[in-house]
């Protein structure tokens, strides 16, 4: 079952340019039983691999700005042990419901991303660095404590405020999770919030599905599947927002 997960994780990662954690880790707490602390710690471990593999299809294709993931990747690696001692810290009902929040989050991003303008052209100079260490620093945060790649909020950044093309700010994104990724899925591990013998199935799973789906996002026309997915992750937000101290998923 892990390595199903995997591919269906990888396959978003893929094609979103995203981490996959928004959806391993509520099929790893609904179906595989793990509790959310360690179903972040996982999603971190796997997202790793995700950024890996994507980064080199991505780059493969010419859309991957090394300098721009370098300059992300310097805050993203010191807030990413941040979030995932704040996500430590959190009971599991809490960590459920800004999980939840999360997810509703990133699916009104998705579904507004046709309303937003872009910018004509990559802004230079100090100020895109500036804003690539600003959103280094809350992407990293958001991958330690939520398990996911920070994606959802580093590619909105780089199309809409610093003027990316599209495919360049998924590439991007992918390749900033590796080191911010690490940092996170070590510091999860040393606080015990790891389970090992999940992470031989779902990380053969999430390279498999990455590749595909970082092949097919060249070619893949969005708006339907943008839709789809929203609709998913609002479903599955709404869910976790009612979670209750006592409460437990079955």
């Amino acid at each position: 079952m892990s390595f199903f997960i995997g591919i269906l994780a990888g396959l978003f990662g893929g094609i979103t340019g995203g981490g996959g954690g928004i959806i391993s880790i509520p099929l790893m707490v609904g179906i595989m039983k793990l509790d959310q602390h360690t179903a972040h710690g996982v999603s971190l471990v796997a997202l790793v691999f995700t950024g890996l593999a994507g980064a080199v299809v991505y780059s493969i294709n010419g859309s991957v700005d090394f300098i721009s993931s370098m300059l992300m990747a310097a805050t993203a690696v010191v807030f990413a042990r941040m979030g995932a001692h704040t996500a430590h810290s959190l009971s599991e009902w809490l960590l459920k419901r800004a999980f939840g929040a999360y997810m509703i989050f990133i699916a009104l991003l998705m579904l507004l991303k046709p309303y937003l303008t872009t910018q004509q052209g990559p802004a230079t100079g100090p100020t895109v660095a500036v804003i690539l260490l600003i959103t280094g620093l809350v992407a990293g945060f958001a991958s330690g404590m939520m398990g996911v790649g920070g994606g959802a909020i580093m590619i909105p950044a780089m199309v809409l405020l610093a003027g990316f093309d599209q495919h360049v700010a998924q590439g991007t994104a992918l390749l900033v999770m590796v080191p911010a990724g690490s940092v996170g899925a070590y510091t999860h591990w040393r606080l015990g919030n790891v389970k090992t013998s999940v992470l031989w199935g779902i990380v053969p799973g999430v390279l498999v599905g990455t590749v595909i789906g970082g092949t097919v996002a060249h070619g893949l026309s969005d708006g339907t599947l943008r839709s789809v997915f929203a609709a998913l992750l609002i479903l599955t937000g709404v869910r976790y927002l009612r979670a209750k101290p006592s409460m437990r998923y079955s």
